[in-house]
């Protein structure tokens, strides 16, 4: 069989997933849609059709793989600069202009663009982006219309506008109120909870259906109208056939002026940097570590923002959020893009008349929680953990984007950054004098096969894309060396990347080494510091907790060796199914033996990214064998496992042990060495003991009970069911091997 028809057959195997993937990402861009259009005062209606649109295209057109297309954050305040100076139909227009400049981008090859903004100065935008966002719809959320001056005046009013809730007269804006807090309530406990019965729906669309739900019981059961204000109510969804016969005509009649550019100016910005950044991190997510062909991507964003605008709709941008999901739900390919952007349209075409029955407090409370991810306080704390110079290159971002405009910001946060540079180096020469010089060289060791990197002069955001060109041109299964000893000079954001790349190859079974930073210098132990080497291990604290005095003498008692401190030495853990699209941040409390083939250990990883990540803590055992055995994943089966039945997400069945194929979910690459191992010995052990989620990378095993840090109890009783594990695992290899 060909190649080509290999990759249609792939294609239609994985459909069931990707359209499974798909709708779970609707569900969020449904709420989402409606909330950013509503936020930068457009039509309600203008989020959901950029969403098809950009769904619809980018999955036919684009380069990247599992990346979700939409309206995004990060353009609310730019959009309502520009719908408030042009109107909506001049907006439409330069909405439209920056599509063609998003396409001149792509056709240029300037998808390198991201890698020319500092790492802080983005999160400064970024910052400031949210800070818009959180001011302008907290007001609306709590059931307070304003009309104010600038975004920090939004700010400032708030505290008057909590106040303001308890002098309520009209119930209307009391319910409104209610309706928004309750589901800012949602949005912050929803990532709390590890139940997987409730997060088969994500949170934005739990608010729409318990707000849908209430609408119904006042009128159905208690016979009375909805008890929000009508104006706090969503209002102006056309239906399908409205919309088609309402298609808006942009007006390019302001395209000599200084604030239509102004806007097609920052549109394009703004969207290009959201995009990179986005596609950038879900490269990282994917399971298959592809690359994403950003023009290409770029092009395609162009393209859909310019149908988008034609069609009444918002600028099109890869999101993080929304892609995360899809990463997490089993997406492998375009067509998830193109299955959420499908079921969008029938949601509208079946159900718009019921999005009126929604509080704007309710939409709007999903992106107060969004401006606040992107605004958070850890965000300022990590970012002075980088070091105090970065902290002054985030702020001067955040106040210039939000006292003056985005552009200014950026410009400032560049310039800043630039200065800063010179400050620490003491010299400006060492900058302009070998910025133009090919400061990057390469080649491959013939006899180790090992890519060597050497990089002179400085390595900055500046420079940086010479020595990204170089890494993308290496496969990731390869070893690199990547050598500064010859550089003077090495910043963030550069220090920040590397890190992403050493993941990468990590992952893909290759090495990615650093040396010659020995001899530089930092102010800072974070791992991304100026200048810095990413360091193995973190210092130790001085007084253990009370758990972690009890973990020791556990240890202490069973012969074991214990360590409180956090190390990233994780690579063990690498080959595991488990953490394909997780990143691990961290382990620590480690107990294990001395030839560490048996290892308990609390563990930090994170899901998504960006400001769809979410931290997670829990305690796992690693057990070393001594021989292979097959690859496996084995759960409980619960009712998303039974769901994913419907998906196309087939396990593994024992005929002779029919209650244990229905209670226990098994999975992996090869059923028939899998079902021939699972004997009876082995089944009689799992069904008489508790439910663990187990892995085999055929080596070794990973084994966990529950997404949370374990009790002592808990803990011993891990240790024990895995040292029991290994015995049962042992005899059952002897036996295989006898038999043969």
């Amino acid at each position: 069989m060909s190649p080509k028809r290999n990759n249609i057959s792939s294609f239609i195997a994985k459909l069931p997933h990707n359209l499974f993937s798909g709708f779970v990402v609707s569900l969020i861009a449904l709420p989402l849609g409606l909330g950013l259009a509503m936020a930068s005062e457009a039509p309600p209606i203008s989020g959901i059709i950029a969403a098809v649109v950009g769904g619809i295209m980018v999955s036919i057109l684009g380069g990247s793989h599992v990346t979700i297309s939409g309206p995004g954050n990060g353009l609310v305040g730019v959009l309502l600069v520009a719908i408030t100076t042009l109107g909506i139909e001049g907006a439409y227009a330069a909405i439209i202009c920056s599509g063609v400049l998003l396409m001149l981008l792509g056709f240029l090859k300037m998808g390198k663009l991201a890698d020319f903004f500092p790492s802080s100065a983005i999160q400064g935008m970024l910052a400031a982006i949210g800070l818009i966002i959180l001011g302008k719809q907290f007001h609306i959320m709590l059931g307070n219309k304003l009309s104010l001056d600038g975004s920090f005046d939004y700010l400032l009013e708030m505290p008057n506008t909590i106040i303001g809730v308890f002098k309520y007269t009209e119930p209307g804006l009391t319910f409104a109120a209610i309706a928004g807090v309750s589901s800012l309530a949602i949005m912050v406990l929803y990532s709390k909870i590890r139940n997987k019965f409730l997060q088969l729906v994500p949170a934005p669309m739990w608010i729409v259906l318990i707000a849908i739900g209430i609408s119904y019981y006042y009128e159905l059961v208690l016979q009375q109208p909805n008890p929000v204000s009508p104006q706090y109510m969503i209002q102006g969804i056309p239906s399908a056939t409205q919309i088609v016969e309402e298609i808006p005509t942009p007006s390019f009649s302001g395209i000599g002026s200084l604030a239509f550019w102004t806007s097609v100016f920052a549109l394009t910005l703004v969207a290009s940097i959201e995009s990179l950044l986005s596609i950038k991190a879900v490269d990282k997510l994917d399971p298959q570590k592809r690359r994403s062909n950003v023009n290409k991507d770029l092009k395609a964003l162009g393209l859909a923002t310019i149908g988008s605008g034609f069609l009444g709709g918002l600028n099109v941008v890869t999101v993080i959020a929304r892609s995360s999901v899809n990463v997490n739900n089993g997406a492998s390919n375009r067509s998830s893009n193109f299955a959420h952007a499908s079921f969008l349209v029938i949601f509208i075409v079946l159900f718009s008349t019921q999005l009126t029955r929604i509080p704007l407090p309710a939409l709007m409370a999903i992106l107060v929680y969004t401006g606040y991810k992107l605004a958070s306080p850890r965000i300022v704390s990590k970012i002075f953990s980088v070091g105090k110079e970065q902290l002054l290159i985030f702020f001067t971002t955040l106040f210039f984007t939000l006292f003056i405009d985005i552009i200014t910001g950026i410009v400032a946060g560049v310039v800043i950054t630039f200065l800063i540079h010179i400050a620490i180096n003491k010299s400006v020469s060492i900058f302009f004098r070998n910025v133009l010089k090919p400061n990057v060289l390469m080649f491959q060791e013939k006899e180790t096969g090992v890519y060597y990197i050497s990089v002179k002069h400085f390595c900055t955001f500046l420079n940086f894309y010479k020595l990204k060109q170089k890494l993308e041109d290496i496969p990731e299964d390869k070893d690199v060396v990547l050598d500064f000893s010859m550089c003077q000079f090495v910043d963030h954001t550069v220090m920040e990347n590397l890190s992403g790349y050493q993941e990468i190859f990590t992952k893909r079974d290759g090495h990615f080494e650093v040396i010659g930073l020995d001899l530089h210098g930092t102010d800072s132990e974070h791992p991304f510091a100026l200048r810095r080497l990413i360091p193995g291990l973190s210092k130790r604290g001085n007084a253990l907790t009370k758990r972690q005095l009890t973990l020791f003498e556990i240890a202490k008692d069973f012969s074991l060796e214990y360590e409180s401190e956090r190390t990233t030495d994780t690579h063990f853990l690498d080959s595991f199914r488990y953490f394909r699209t997780k990143k691990i941040e961290g382990i620590y409390n480690r107990i294990f033996n001395s030839e560490k083939s048996f290892r308990l250990f609390d563990i930090n990883f994170s899901e998504g990214e960006f400001i769809a990540k979410e931290d997670v803590k829990t305690t796992m055992l690693y057990v070393k064998l001594n021989a292979s055995i097959p690859k496996f994943t084995l759960d409980r089966e619960g009712f998303i496992e039974k769901m994913g039945h419907l998906a196309g997400f087939h396990d593994i069945n024992i005929d002779k042990h029919p209650l244990f194929s229905k209670h226990f979910y098994l999975v992996g690459p090869d059923k028939y060495a899998i079902a021939a191992f699972f004997d009876d010995n082995l089944i009689r052990f799992l069904e008489c003991n508790p439910y663990y989620h187990i892995e085999s990378n055929g080596s070794s095993l990973l084994i966990f009970s529950k997404e949370r840090v374990a009790g002592i109890k808990e803990v011993i009783a891990l240790s024990d069911f895995g040292k029991r594990l290994r015995e049962v695992l042992e005899i059952e290899v002897n036996e295989i091997a006898l038999q043969n």
